[in-house]
């Protein structure tokens, strides 16, 4: 499907069941998590829905004939949105949503998910002052290998430009091969520091400046 065949547009509550959907059917680093969640919200209700009620204005749902189809999700000061994430979003799946107890090994089904509503990691490691926003994008196998997601990333870093960001990080999950080298074309580095988890992999880049190359 060509790329204009697609509506990128500001995201809306009525959104969130069928962005949700969208979550569970990339949250296994980009693949299909269906089979191994058992509450095929609770990924959306994490990692979607504090982004369309927060920071709206940064919110996109990519639209298809068929309905969403991907979203495009951005935060302009990633420590102003972590305060109103721990203060207005995560109380209630806290209290909705038990902490996981024993050993990780034991975990199943959404567990881990369970466990970051409850450990959230939310303090600002000095290696990503100079990226103070962030981003998140997730599409349905339908819409990748088209250049859909290097243009939604792209309107992303204009509009953070225009809003005056100095830099723009990310969270990439070390087997998502994939991913890392997606952003790295659009010019993205990995970021080393003793400060950050290692469960994770931040990438970021300087805005202003060139993309990288195709």
């Amino acid at each position: 499907m060509p790329l204009d065949s697609y509506l990128l547009r500001h995201a809306t509550p009525e959104d969130l069941p069928a962005l949700y959907r969208v979550c569970l059917k990339t949250g296994d680093s980009g693949q299909d998590a269906s089979a191994i969640q058992d509450d095929p919200d609770l990924l959306g209700e994490f990692y979607v829905g504090p982004y369309v009620m927060l920071e709206p204005e940064l919110a996109y749902a990519l639209d298809s004939s068929e309905g969403p189809i991907g979203y495009l999700l951005g935060v302009l000061d990633t420590a102003k949105f972590n305060g109103r994430l721990e203060r207005d979003w995560l109380p209630r799946l806290k209290k909705t949503h038990h902490d996981p107890v024993g050993d990780p090994a034991g975990w199943h089904g959404s567990d881990w998910v369970r466990h970051a509503v409850h450990h959230p990691f939310l303090r600002i490691p000095a290696a990503l002052g100079p990226y103070p926003s962030h981003a998140h994008i997730d599409l349905l196998s339908e819409a990748r290998g088209q250049g859909v997601g290097r243009h939604l990333m792209q309107t992303m870093m204009e509009r953070l430009t225009e809003l005056g960001s100095p830099g723009l990080h990310l969270q990439v999950s070390p087997k998502n091969k994939g991913a890392q080298d997606f952003y790295r074309g659009l010019g993205f580095d990995v970021l080393s520091s003793p400060d950050l988890p290692d469960d994770t992999l931040f990438m970021a880049r300087r805005l202003g400046e060139p993309d990288g190359e195709d």
